[in-house]
């Protein structure tokens, strides 16, 4: 008698029906999406320059204006170059966003090349400038 459960590709039933896998799956795409949503470099590149600047204007931050060249990573620092929230708690996801921005501004790097050449400094307050 052959049983399967001696075979290497012999797999047991999911005492749970399936549903740890869907947690698992979904925790995970929260937590992604979540990243990707509060991450500087989608917030200046994926989005258009007027929405970048009102979420800084909103944070009340004291940047003029940020380049386009690593802009996510400039767009976090002027995110903590504001006054603190009464929670604060939000500046340790910010701290976090640092590493991930860096590298998606380095993926970005030619297309916000390009942009900042043609187009300048995303300005927050005013009209940005060239330089």
């Amino acid at each position: 008698m052959n049983c399967a459960l001696n075979s290497r590709d012999a797999s047991l039933p999911d005492v749970h029906g399936g549903q740890i896998l869907t947690i698992k799956m979904a925790i995970a795409i929260s937590t992604f999406s979540l990243a990707l949503t509060g991450c500087g470099t989608a917030a200046t590149v994926l989005q258009s320059d007027e929405d970048a600047a009102r979420s800084l204007r909103k944070q009340k931050t004291y940047c003029q204006t940020i380049p386009r060249i690593y802009s996510g990573l400039a767009y976090d620092f002027c995110y903590l170059n504001a006054p603190p929230e009464p929670g604060g708690y939000l500046a340790s996801f910010v701290l976090l966003d640092l590493t991930l921005s860096g590298v998606l501004d380095t993926v970005c790097l030619p297309y916000t090349f390009y942009r900042q050449v043609t187009e300048g400094n995303l300005g927050i307050y005013g009209r940005a400038g060239r330089g």
